[in-house]
């Protein structure tokens, strides 16, 4: 709670929290912002953190090619939450065929992940 933390903001206004998990036990908080940015500035928040200007939260995902280089640190390892990505749900079968591909292009690619 006493670093400098990049934070960022839903269009609502509220300030996402930092969520944590290891085994049964879950924490949210809501560290002090060094620099709050929107929830559309993810690539500006990691290039804030990889210029030396505070900690992030965020996809590992997003992360992993840093971490893969020492650009960045992984931190409190045994407490990131388990996160599977998010999931669509749609109320009827029609779906758009831009949409169908994007949909069909993300499962191909879990698939791939998951060996």
């Amino acid at each position: 709670m006493e670093h400098d933390c990049i934070l960022i903001r839903f269009a609502s206004g509220a300030l996402v929290p930092w969520e944590f998990e290891r085994g049964a036990e879950s924490l949210a908080l809501n560290p002090p912002g060094r620099l709050i940015l929107s929830a559309a500035a993810a690539e500006t928040m990691i290039a804030h953190a990889l210029a030396g200007r505070g900690l992030v939260q965020c996809f590992g995902n997003w992360l992993e090619p840093h971490f893969a280089d020492g650009s960045l640190v992984p931190l409190l390892q045994d407490w990131w939450p388990d996160f599977s990505g998010p999931r669509l749900y749609f109320t009827s079968r029609f779906m758009p065929a831009p949409l169908r591909a994007f949909v069909d292009m993300l499962a191909e690619e879990r698939r791939a992940e998951r060996g």
